[in-house]
């Protein structure tokens, strides 16, 4: 479906011109108070409770890197600066953390970047279908749970989204006005999201093959070295920081390591845990409308399919999968839902009812929109748990126990834990040294950022393990290495110092507290 063509008037005139100007007003008027509104309800559902619950392992380590690019003494020693992932958004939160930022400002940081995505997808939606669709679409990613949870969390994902988009929306206007400059736009753009994280790389895929498939849009040989160059000049930033930091074999070691991980989810993983988060219905409508809207589909379906297609075979297909990964896609999703609900025709109705057709699609909008913020309250108010999925929120009792240790145990104490997600934990909120024992003494296996401990045995005889956490995350996550902490615990006549306990509903519907961090002092 081609762009709304403007009304038909005749240009010079004062009749023409006051229409003009009286249709900006009207659109201003009607899209401004909308977006408003749309904006509102999206931050009101991201700062709900937003520090209620402490940082999760990868917050812990993206905040811990910013802070040491801030120069922090106590984090600059446990968090390296340079791990897997570019720094753009590492360096945007090290300004907040120079002033002292804590857990909170940072994840406002985060909310910051996710509302300007619900900003920049109804510029999007505006530009492929009108600005109903684009206010529809902006709509459906304000209070949709996968965006809104990802986007209250100190995440490179809900940065590397909005630029995203931003690039999207740079080359669906050089298709729509055939301009260079607007490929070139997409190609800087496509360097920030590249300079926020590497697997946007995938998206470079995604753009080629639409290109590929659409012959019709032809780029000229001097504009795609122009790009290249483009994209090259901004994302170079990254590998020329670790050159110039001697520490050009990091990424070296990261990609090795990506490379031979195991895997972590079954192929199955998205289709249990991101899809209800987007939401069956706005799936549902978005699939809907290439048959509803056949007969007007355009480059534009192709665009955004391109969009959504290649990471989403990618990402099954990939070992190792995370929660947030396809975040980048969901904008693409909800314009092709929004196109559904704002064009598709309403049998019976559209020819000899319209103003009745446009009040059954406006409710139909709203059902959708109904769908999606049911789900989305409940992620914000999560009923208490004894087992977390990575990237879908905060670790309870984490910020707690980590802020004990830092205020209970001497300064030099080292701690075992079960894995490095809670490692991270202590040593952000706990500024104290600590160690994973699930973590693998072959460095094919295992985090370049992380220490194995060789010998348990040895380090806990000879006192350089004084204390060991045991959590009930991990435990879920790896039984195993959960079991034998407990045993080194029981070996070395450990003694719970500190418990963190959450709230939980049993089977007979009362309340109890569950043990969910025991922190053990061990003898040598």
């Amino acid at each position: 479906m081609g762009v709304p063509a403007a009304p038909d008037m005749t240009a010079g005139t004062a009749t023409g011109a006051r229409h003009r100007w009286t249709a900006r007003v009207f659109a201003r008027g009607g899209v401004v108070p909308a977006m408003t509104l749309i904006v509102g309800a999206g931050g009101f559902l991201r700062v709900w409770a937003l520090g209620e619950i402490g940082f999760n392992s990868d917050e812990a380590v993206y905040a811990g890197q910013a802070a040491a690019l801030a120069g922090d003494p106590a984090l600059s020693g446990l968090f390296p600066i340079f791990r897997a992932h570019p720094l753009l958004f590492q360096a945007i939160l090290s300004l907040g953390f120079s002033g002292g930022m804590g857990d909170t400002g940072a994840r406002l940081m985060s909310v910051t970047f996710g509302l300007s995505t619900v900003v920049a997808v109804y510029l999007l939606g505006k530009l492929l279908y009108g600005p109903k669709t684009g206010l529809v679409a902006a709509f459906f990613i304000a209070i949709m749970p996968y965006h809104v949870v990802v986007t209250r969390q100190v995440l490179l994902d809900g940065p590397e989204t909005f630029f995203a988009v931003v690039t999207l929306y740079c080359v669906a206007r050089f298709c729509s006005e055939r301009t260079p400059g607007w490929l070139y736009s997409a190609a800087g753009v496509m360097g920030l999201t590249l300079l926020t994280k590497e697997s946007a790389a995938i998206l470079v895929l995604a753009v080629f093959m639409f290109f590929v498939l659409h012959r019709e849009f032809r780029i000229r040989p001097r504009d795609l070295l122009v790009v290249l160059a483009i994209t090259s000049a901004v994302f170079v930033a990254y590998p020329l920081s670790l050159s110039l930091s001697d520490r050009a074999s990091t990424g070296q070691n990261y990609l090795v390591w990506q490379l031979f991980r195991r895997a972590n989810h079954e192929i199955t993983f998205y289709g249990e845990t991101a899809a209800p988060a987007v939401g069956p219905a706005v799936l549902l409508l978005a699939a809907g409308g290439f048959w509803l809207l056949r007969e007007q589909n355009t480059w534009r379906e192709w665009l955004l399919v391109c969009w959504m297609c290649v990471p989403l075979v990618f990402f099954h297909l990939w070992p190792v999968k995370g929660y947030q990964y396809l975040l980048p896609i969901v904008p693409a999703v909800a314009a092709l839902a929004a196109r559904t609900g704002v064009h598709a025709a309403v049998p019976w109705l559209s020819g000899r009812r319209p103003a009745v057709a446009r009040w059954v699609r406006a409710l139909l909008v709203l059902t959708v929109g109904a769908s999606l913020l049911a789900p989305a309250w409940k992620a914000v108010n999560p009923d208490p748990d004894t087992t977390f999925l990575a990237g879908s929120g905060g670790v309870p009792g984490g910020r707690e126990a980590g802020r004990w240790i830092k205020a209970g145990l001497p300064e030099g104490s080292r701690l075992m834990t079960i894995g490095p997600s809670m490692a991270n934990l202590v040593r952000f909120y706990g500024h104290r040294s600590a160690f994973a024992l699930s973590v693998s003494p072959n460095p094919l296996s295992r985090n370049p950022s992380y220490e194995p401990i060789d010998n348990p045995d040895r380090e806990l005889r000879s006192g350089n393990l004084q204390y060991v956490v045991w959590d009930a995350f991990s435990a879920a996550r790896a039984p195993f290495f959960g079991e034998r902490v407990m045993r080194y615990v029981h070996k070395y006549g450990g003694v719970a110092i500190h418990t963190e306990a959450v709230e939980v509903t049993t089977p007979d519907g009362r309340t109890a507290p569950v043990p969910v961090i025991i922190i053990y002092e061990v003898r040598s």
